[in-house]
């Protein structure tokens, strides 16, 4: 993990190094102010931006050792108290999203398997092709138009995050993600439905219902844990198209702003919270193999 960050913070500060155009250029040039080459000499080098590349990283990533990622060019203030203050509307849009997705997909994919090749199953998989071949951007707008503009369910843009502002963007993330998950679940429940310990528990007698709540989601549950972990991560790095489609104050929609501002400090802290966040998922996923198959558990306490 230490190896991967090191090189997370290498490349990204690499890329935003090399990119086109100069930072000071977007933070001292508004409208058609013209700003002399002195002052813009001496803000690169009170940035820290006239040094070479190395001392440039070393210095940076010295802070970030430390707990200090620079200053926001645009906000004027750290970067750490920036990427917090878009933090909760992150965490509270993603979390909705993920609960509408466990609701949506895991039934759906369940029915689907137990239907395989019948109505029900050729229902779900026409249901959930339409959903991954629309793209969010679009399904946003289109829910919007209806809800917000047609009928006044909901709010358009504009205001906090309230629970009425959260519905629209979270149900738009999640039918892209059930579209996904449930295809995902079905696979796993008809991996699991072909093993010979199915047979074996049908011939004794099993109802199939039983089969299927005692043994086969047990044993499935394993592949969609590692599947739920990478769409917690991505979804807690900050939806970018849906947080500015619906101007929610999160993650992505700072970081697009970040790019349009050249706000390389600020931009380079959220990779590496992204990073960051990757493999803490990652890891907490791992660990709960050893809790949730007695086969880890029993070769771990060996």
């Amino acid at each position: 993990m230490l190896l991967t960050l090191l090189g997370v913070t290498f490349l990204t500060f690499s890329l935003t190094f090399l990119a086109p155009g100069d930072p000071v250029d977007a933070i001292l040039e508004t409208g058609d102010t013209i700003v002399s080459q002195e002052t813009i000499e001496q803000t690169r080098h009170e940035l820290g931006l006239d040094l070479p590349f190395h001392e440039q990283y070393i210095r940076w990533l010295n802070g970030v050792l430390h707990g200090d990622m620079g200053k926001s060019y645009s906000a004027k203030i750290p970067v750490v108290d920036k990427l917090a203050q878009a933090l909760p509307g992150t965490l509270v849009l993603a979390g909705t999203a993920l609960v509408m997705m466990i609701v949506i997909s895991v039934p759906c994919g369940i029915l689907a398997a137990v239907y395989r090749n019948r109505w029900p199953d050729h229902l779900i998989r026409g249901l959930t092709f339409l959903g991954v071949s629309m793209p969010s951007f679009w399904v946003g707008l289109i829910l919007l138009f209806v809800f917000g503009l047609k009928l006044g369910l909901f709010p358009i843009a504009g205001g906090e995050v309230t629970p009425d502002r959260m519905v629209l963007p979270a149900l738009t993330i999640a039918i892209l993600l059930s579209s996904k998950y449930t295809r995902q679940v079905r696979t796993a429940i008809l991996e699991e439905l072909g093993q010979d310990y199915v047979v074996g528990a049908r011939a004794r007698g099993l109802s199939t219902q039983r089969i299927l709540w005692r043994h086969v989601l047990p044993n499935a549950c394993l592949p969609l844990i590692t599947l739920l972990g990478l769409a917690i991560g991505w979804l807690l790095g900050g939806v970018a198209v849906i947080e500015v489609v619906f101007s929610w104050p999160g993650m992505g929609r700072l970081a697009v702003r970040a790019i349009e501002m050249r706000d390389y400090p600020l931009l380079e802290g959220f990779v590496l919270w992204i990073a960051v966040l990757y493999m803490l998922v990652n890891f907490i996923v791992d660990i709960s193999y050893t809790y949730l198959d007695p086969r880890l558990k029993k070769g771990a306490k060996a």
